[in-house]
């Protein structure tokens, strides 16, 4: 069997977090098994979806590196829906209904009032016409055969079809649901693995009767845990992380897919490189029932912990003109996100000049200028000047250290200092430490 899976966005707006999580999963599970990643535009809500949507959607995944093996929209499927609906609707599987919304509304509210599940009370037969009003239909559901299958998530699941309503699966302007399309979409696409989130598992009870009905052996399900926020709140508070923000802040998508591929499971979670490592370890059976929670703060560690082991010629095309591969090296481990390179392009290349410094230290520094002078730079002059000044004034540790530091940076903490004064340079060191050593 080749593994087929499907990401199904409406473009109605951005991708988040939520979404990605689900696209990523069915990504790194059909890549794990050598198979396709399918990308369907669920655009049958016309007035809602737009082009501009899905060309976001689209390049939001290739910046991802979530680039689908094939795509579909099912606004171009409609025919085949068609075609379907009217098999089911021969077999007495579909049926007309003629409820207004508020008839419904009181319906549900008097079977409650009786202490009854709010389920649609189907007719014996068909519903009978009503003059002046076009019907939607829904799908009948077979109460005689318990729904069961084996969720490679949540394990055996079990529904009564007597305890579901019926759903609606066309609206009375002919538009569609989602429910049916997607089914007739994945028997005719060969889906043979649905990964999504827990919210649809009784749309999937729903669905499974779908399959059936119309001859067909359904795909396996998985049903993930759904995603949360580090603080508790839901995805309200998630949808504002998205591939535009990420890319504004200077995120690395390997940041975001590393930590997304291992929430909620029970495996560590660490920074990846390569999607492909990605799938090789991923396993549904990893997964747990508890919500998954996420935080931004962990996309930032993961972020940094990437940065500062990229090598230069896979970022060399997104960095300034100035930051050659001396640069990157000596600069990386001090960054959080690509973003803040730019910000030590002073201490580099400018004439800046270094943090308030106490007296003590500002005549330290002035002892450093003539020790500073006849040191070979192309070697290792930090060691060679912090030797030098240990012995020339006793200090050590970080009495020694944090005035020369602040002195040339501005800064008390930043990237290994060895490789940086050799970056910052002899000439500008020696000005750096000669103004630092002035009195103020």
């Amino acid at each position: 069997m080749t593994v087929v899976t499907r990401f199904a966005p409406s473009p109605t707006g951005r991708l988040h977090v939520g979404n990605i999580r689900t696209a990523l999963h069915n990504f790194l599970f059909a890549r794990k098994h050598g198979g396709k990643f399918l990308l369907r535009i669920d655009d049958t809500d016309v007035e809602r979806s737009t082009t501009e949507a899905e060309v976001a959607i689209r390049a939001d995944l290739d910046w991802l590196g979530l680039t689908p093996d094939g795509s579909v929209r099912q606004s171009d499927r409609f025919a085949l829906y068609e075609r379907e609906f009217e098999r089911l609707r021969a077999a007495r599987r579909v049926y007309a209904c003629y409820e207004t919304p508020e008839e419904l509304d009181l319906r549900r509210k008097i079977l409650l009032g009786r202490g009854l599940p709010p389920v649609y009370e189907r007719p014996e037969g068909e519903n009978a016409p009503v003059e002046g009003r076009t019907p939607h239909w829904r799908f009948r559901l077979d109460h005689e055969t318990p729904i069961a299958w084996t969720d490679l998530i949540r394990g055996e699941q079990k529904f009564d079809p007597r305890l579901l309503s019926d759903p609606v699966i066309r609206r009375a302007d002919g538009s569609w649901l989602y429910l049916l399309p997607s089914v007739i979409d994945d028997i005719d696409l060969g889906v043979t693995h649905i990964v999504r989130g827990e919210d649809h598992v009784s749309n999937s009870a729903v669905q499974l009767q779908m399959f059936a009905a119309l001859g067909a052996e359904p795909p396996h399900l998985a049903h993930e845990a759904l995603l949360v926020a580090a603080e508790g709140k839901l995805s309200k508070r998630l949808g504002a992380t998205g591939v535009p923000a990420l890319q504004d802040a200077g995120f690395e998508p390997m940041a975001l897919l590393s930590l997304l591929a291992r929430l909620g499971t029970s495996q560590p979670v660490e920074p990846v490189h390569a999607i492909g490592l990605l799938a090789d370890s991923f396993d549904f059976a990893h997964f747990g029932r508890a919500p998954a929670h996420f935080d931004m703060g962990e996309v930032e560690l993961l972020n940094a912990r990437l940065l500062h082991a990229m090598p230069f010629d896979s970022v060399a095309e997104r960095l300034p003109d100035w930051v050659d591969a001396e640069a990157w090296g000596t600069l990386r481990t001090a960054l959080r996100r690509l973003d803040e390179v730019g910000d030590w392009e002073e201490v580099v290349r400018g004439d800046m000049t270094g943090a308030t410094l106490s007296a003590e230290d500002r005549a330290f520094l002035a002892e450093a200028v003539p020790l500073a002078a006849p040191i070979d730079w192309s070697d290792d002059p930090w060691h060679a000047l912090t030797d030098r000044l240990k012995a020339a004034t006793g200090r050590k540790g970080k009495a020694l250290f944090l005035p020369l530091r602040l002195a040339l940076t501005g800064r008390p903490s930043g990237p290994e200092m060895g490789p940086l004064v050799r970056l910052i340079g002899k000439e500008r060191c020696i000005a750096r430490f000669a103004a630092a050593g002035t009195e103020s």
